[in-house]
């Protein structure tokens, strides 16, 4: 990443957050829904959860329902997990195996595993039927650097190579395309949050040194937050000198394994690569994970994520692997009970707004994207409910060119 391509932060910068109403209004959580999250690329898994034909996973995000499946071709595809009957689910679960099929549990359609339909039960009864014309949708999808992403909608962003090509030499560096999956690593919980409160906490390093005593332990010596275009983000904390004063970052710092092919810059570090609106890939001397935030409501949000290893995983990098994973739940755990103390702040007569430090310059740097999006989360109090989507398009008409 070259230095021109951080954005610089202000003098004069404008230090409000988005206002609170935009964190508990069911019509503003409606407009993410249809305009943000639909139509961005959103992270489901690697291409190496599914390594056999067959193999498949599922993603589901705000009604819209995804399988991503390598078919016999060894091709990796994506579609909407809805068969073409009835709607039903021709998959349930979080990942699986087909034999040679994909078979709807209602009515026993039939779908091969490159999404083309193959059969359905009793075509006789359905008149004139092309098959060609009844296969399983596609979703868009891409992969970079292993890393599947998908997008339910066309949206605003370009495509994924271009969007993460700042980050393409580091991902290279780390081979993250010969990743694997943990799968026993999982996690799945909920929140009950807005989704926002958990990205406002995440986007900044500020907090570290207070809130997080083992990161502070590990690397808040040499922590930094970088803003880049288009809605990344790329925060590294190399390791403190020392040997560490928890045992937790002690024992950690023993056993973390050398990496003597990554650049300087990322030897003994943790980084973490953010793309807007929800989303972290990071990366460990032992290993990687992705998380993301998905929205469920105006007041929960769902947290998942996976963790990867390198190949040929020696015992030094599987005990360095536990050891980071323990320093991360209990990251996890003091970032969850800030997210709720700063969302249900903002229902508070008290709350005004945000007053933020050069040094939560990430967090305003998705604010300002949210208020491009939504020229609405402009007003610092709450439209009526029934207007807010009209009232949103009114203020985009006003700013684009030519109005």
């Amino acid at each position: 990443m070259k230095a021109m391509d951080l954005v610089p932060v202000p003098n004069d910068w404008d230090r409000r957050g988005l206002p609170g109403w935009t964190y508990h209004s069911p019509a503003f959580f409606e407009l993410e829904r249809r305009e943000l999250f639909l139509t961005h690329w959103q992270v489901a898994g690697h291409v190496n959860d599914i390594p056999a034909p067959g193999d498949w996973f599922a993603f589901d995000m705000l009604g819209e329902r995804a399988v991503v499946m390598r078919g016999r071709d060894g091709l990796v595809r994506a579609f909407h997990n809805l068969c073409r009957h009835r709607g039903a689910r021709v998959v349930d679960g979080t990942h699986g195996h087909c034999k040679g099929a994909l078979v709807c549990p209602f009515h026993g359609w039939v779908y091969n595993l490159d999404g083309s339909l193959r059969g359905a039960a009793r075509p006789e009864t359905f008149g004139e039927m092309d098959r060609a014309d009844f296969g399983l949708k596609p979703v868009e999808m891409e992969v970079f650097h292993g890393f599947v992403f998908l997008r339910f909608h066309p949206g605003p962003q370009p495509d994924l190579a271009a969007l993460l090509a700042p980050f393409a030499a580091d991902f290279a560096a780390y081979r993250s395309a010969e990743l694997l999956p943990v799968r026993a690593a999982d996690w799945d919980a909920e929140l009950p949050v807005n989704w926002k409160s958990v990205r406002d906490v995440d986007n900044e390093g500020y907090h570290v040194a207070m809130a997080h005593p083992a990161l502070q332990d590990l690397y808040g010596q040499d922590y930094r937050d970088l803003v880049l275009e288009n809605g990344l983000s790329f925060s590294v904390g190399r390791f403190n000198p020392g040997p560490g004063r928890r045992p937790s970052v002690r024992a950690y710092l023993k056993h973390a394994p050398a990496q003597d092919r990554l650049p300087d810059r990322l030897q003994r570090a943790w980084t973490y690569y953010g793309l807007f609106p929800n989303q972290v890939i990071a990366f460990t001397p032992e290993g990687a994970q992705f998380y993301h935030d998905l929205p469920l409501s105006p007041g929960r949000t769902r947290l998942t994520g996976r963790l990867y290893r390198h190949p040929h995983e020696s015992r030094q990098m599987r005990l360095a692997r536990y050891l980071a994973q323990r320093i991360d739940r209990e990251t996890s755990v003091e970032d969850r009970q800030l997210s709720i103390w700063s969302n249900e702040s903002m229902r508070s007569s008290a709350f005004e707004a945000f007053h933020l430090s050069d040094l939560e310059w990430g967090l305003r740097a998705m604010h300002d994207r949210m208020r491009a999006l939504f020229p609405v989360a402009r007003l610092s109090a709450a439209p009526s409910e029934a207007g807010i989507a009209a009232l949103n398009a009114e203020m985009i008409c006003a700013t684009s060119p030519g109005a």
